[in-house]
């Protein structure tokens, strides 16, 4: 399903008055057509993976990730670093941004990124894949899609979750994450250039499927289209906020499209 909020538009130029039931489906309708015309053209195809692919703090949360970076500064003696709400955040990657943003290419956020990824690493047994994410992969990949991930996960984690789903040799060699040099995290188009470059793309033909702004953001300054997906109404306001204007809420509209170009 294919989802675009509505609101009162006031009368006047190049402005759209919604009145009715029909004109909210003529809007969803005309998002459904956009959403195929991306599909269709689409012969390069990134995929963000904590989101698109699977939740991978489905059993290994990550509060409790971002729990023991904590405690791992603490126990240096290093508390000071991080601000009280720093402390308590739920997200481990604004944990470890806080470090890098007052001890930028320092051993120490060299060291708590390596802690970040053995714990990503840990949290791959028990994620969970995105559902339609695994036939939508293979199904691209059988039709002659060339596929990429572009995440600010490690690399080695989404290509050690890609190995338990057997979907490795679809994306391989073409996995790029996060580096030790955080300032290469999207929004910063850097990995999906990676990829592009990697795999020889047309960007006019490439698409990036993500879930958050910065996967957005990454892709406009890629020059690369976009596809939302949201799994939750939060998910989607934001991505809406950020101006994206393809947005899904499962992937089975994208895999039912692509079967129909078989």
């Amino acid at each position: 399903m294919v989802r675009r909020p509505l609101g009162n538009h006031h009368l006047g130029p190049d402005t759209l008055l919604v009145t009715s039931d029909t004109t909210q489906t003529d809007l969803v309708a005309e998002e459904t057509e956009n959403l195929r015309k991306l599909i269709a053209r689409a012969r390069f195809i990134l995929f963000d993976f904590d989101g698109p692919i699977c939740r991978l703090f489905a059993g290994h949360t990550a509060e409790d990730v971002a729990r023991r970076l904590v405690d791992w500064l603490e126990s240096r003696g290093l508390r000071g670093l991080l601000t009280e709400e720093e402390r308590v955040h739920p997200d481990p990657h604004y944990v470890l941004e806080a470090i890098h943003r007052r001890h930028p290419q320092s051993d120490l956020v060299t060291e708590l990124e390596e802690r970040l990824t053995q714990q990503e690493l840990k949290a791959v047994a028990s994620a969970m894949p995105t559902p339609y994410a695994d036939p939508l992969i293979r199904t691209w990949s059988a039709l002659g899609g060339q596929l990429a991930v572009a995440t600010n996960n490690s690399a080695r984690v989404a290509t050690a979750y890609l190995t338990t789903r057997d979907l490795d040799s679809c994306f391989a060699p073409y996995v790029f994450g996060r580096t030790h040099d955080l300032d290469l995290l999207k929004p910063h188009p850097h990995c999906l250039n990676q990829a592009l470059n990697a795999m020889g793309a047309d960007r006019t033909a490439s698409l990036m499927i993500g879930d958050a702004p910065s996967d957005f953001y990454a892709a406009q300054n890629a020059g690369v289209a976009f596809i939302g997906f949201a799994r939750n109404e939060d998910k989607e306001k934001r991505l809406r906020s950020a101006g994206v204007e393809v947005v899904v809420e499962s992937l089975e509209p994208v895999l039912r499209m692509l079967r129909g170009q078989a």
